[in-house]
């Protein structure tokens, strides 16, 4: 056969992903707090978009006031007299007073105006460093000794947990095992109790010698049975110590007491509040839908540039490609984000049409969904659905939920309607939580009482949907006392 070049004309359909395309998907699946973020460095890079200025109404109200002010009438010096401590008055000099009983050691503030609010005088928060190293500063120890404990507590961990070993530290520091062992247990006698421990075993031990039962039951247990007790092995710790078994749940209740990561109380960062995207209103009988626009700018052609391009100015020529380059970009970035609010707008009223009986009786009758409902309901693609659902929350009266939360899968019921796997799960969580701690349910026992609420999916199915609740299994919730 032999081979040879042949032109061949051929048609065919391309997507070309413009960059303005990319932008525009981009800020599809932005939240609206990724969206100020997006804008607000805009604003920094494109001197052609500026933001508009809020109604500049407080100068003309104010001028209004002025001119409407009355003037004060004149006060006669003889209807007043002022009191007078003696014969004879001298001028206070205020000021000089004030500042010889002045005893801030910061700056001074003349005007309220001028000083910082009290958020911005607020320390922050201590870690569990900060509280090591300040105890210990205030223990009798050589240089030698401060530097070891300097090593020992630069190696604990957010819990709590000595993470290094001894002779790592020796080394570092240019001393022997058994000097960093000495104030290894100086340090673990430090707040809070259990910390600097090298395992759970040891931290549990040193919160029992500060509760002052050491030698006791508790000590015993944990000590040579702390497996047993993971494992729920009672009885076989007790026939092992010849002590009663009751007596082994007793000291079981006490261990539970102690906390195994002693320094989380030092590690919990700020909470995150999560902002809505979208609000759901119930007015009369009907749900209205409103974008949360707070904080983001309402975006325009600066007027400097715009009224320039009108006017044809003559320009350099990089120069006044820069401005047309700039222009286009501006003029996208203005229509995606509203074509953004306008398709986020659609899905949130789609999914409330789709979504009505849990928006008025709750998760009992939320209603499986797919992706493909919204998109063809609001007639657009299934992944432009997908990414506006993305990072993105609705407040509704039942609460806040993402807005993925109302697309599930279905699940059949006895008398041929659909339940949402959300509802099942919700049901799944109401049993647990109604079972008897001492002999709880067995998810095949689980399966049985979901059929019995016309509900049916198989053992395997509960088991995960009960793990993707977090919820242990039978063995691990079951409570001795």
């Amino acid at each position: 056969m032999a081979i040879e070049m042949r032109q061949q004309m051929k048609l065919s359909q391309q997507l070309v992903m413009t960059p303005q395309l990319q932008q525009a998907i981009k800020l599809l699946q932005l939240s609206r707090l990724e969206l100020q973020d997006v804008v607000r460095q805009e604003l920094e890079e494109n001197p052609l978009l500026d933001e508009v200025p809020e109604a500049e109404e407080t100068k003309e109200v104010e001028q209004l006031e002025l001119s409407e002010k009355e003037p004060e009438p004149e006060v006669s010096v003889t209807e007043f007299q002022e009191v007078t401590a003696g014969a004879e008055t001298r001028e206070m000099d205020w000021e000089s007073y004030l500042d010889g009983y002045n005893y801030s050691a910061g700056e001074q503030y003349y005007d309220d105006e001028e000083r910082p609010s009290f958020e911005n005088l607020l320390t922050k928060k201590s870690t569990l460093s900060d509280h090591l190293m300040w105890q210990l500063s205030l223990t009798r120890l050589s240089d030698e000794e401060m530097q070891v404990g300097t090593e020992i507590i630069g190696n604990i961990d957010e819990d709590g947990y000595f993470r290094a070993s001894l002779a790592e530290v020796a080394t570092v520091c240019g001393t022997n095992e058994s000097a960093v062992e000495t104030v290894l247990r100086r340090v673990q006698e430090f707040d809070p109790p259990g910390v600097a421990a090298r395992d759970l075993g040891e931290c549990l031990l040193l919160q029992v010698k500060v509760l002052g039962i050491g030698g006791s039951l508790v000590e015993s247990l944990l000590t040579h049975h702390l497996k047993d007790l993971e494992a729920r092995k009672y009885k076989q710790a007790a026939r092992a110590l010849g002590v009663d078994v009751n007596d082994v749940l007793t000291a079981t209740r006490i261990i539970a007491g102690l906390d195994p990561k002693p320094g989380r109380m030092f590690g919990q960062d700020d909470v995150q509040y999560i902002s809505a995207d979208i609000f759901v209103y119930k007015i009369g009988e009907e749900y209205v839908v409103m974008l949360n626009d707070e904080g983001l700018p309402n975006l325009r052609i600066n007027p400097l540039y715009y009224s320039e391009g009108k006017a044809g100015l003559n320009a350099d020529a990089k120069a006044e490609e820069y401005i047309n380059d700039k222009m286009r970009s501006a003029l996208w970035l203005i229509k995606s984000i509203q074509q953004r609010q306008r398709t986020v707008y659609k899905v949130a009223k789609s999914l409330v049409k789709f979504q009505r009986d849990f928006l008025d009786r709750g998760i009992e009758h939320l209603r499986p969904l797919v992706l493909r409902d919204i998109a063809e309901d609001i007639g657009m693609h299934e992944s432009t659905i997908s990414r506006v659902t993305t990072n993105k929350y609705m407040q509704t009266p039942q609460g806040l939920y993402e807005l993925k939360y109302f697309f599930n899968s279905g699940i059949s019921t006895n008398e041929g309607d659909f339940i949402a796997s959300e509802s099942v799960k919700n049901k799944i969580r109401e049993i647990v939580d109604a079972e008897d701690q001492r002999k709880p349910y067995s998810d095949q026992r689980l399966a049985e009482l979901l059929a019995a609420h016309n509900i049916n999916i198989a053992r395997r199915t509960v088991t995960k949907y009960r793990e993707m609740l977090r919820i242990g299994s039978s063995s691990e919730r079951k409570r001795h006392f």
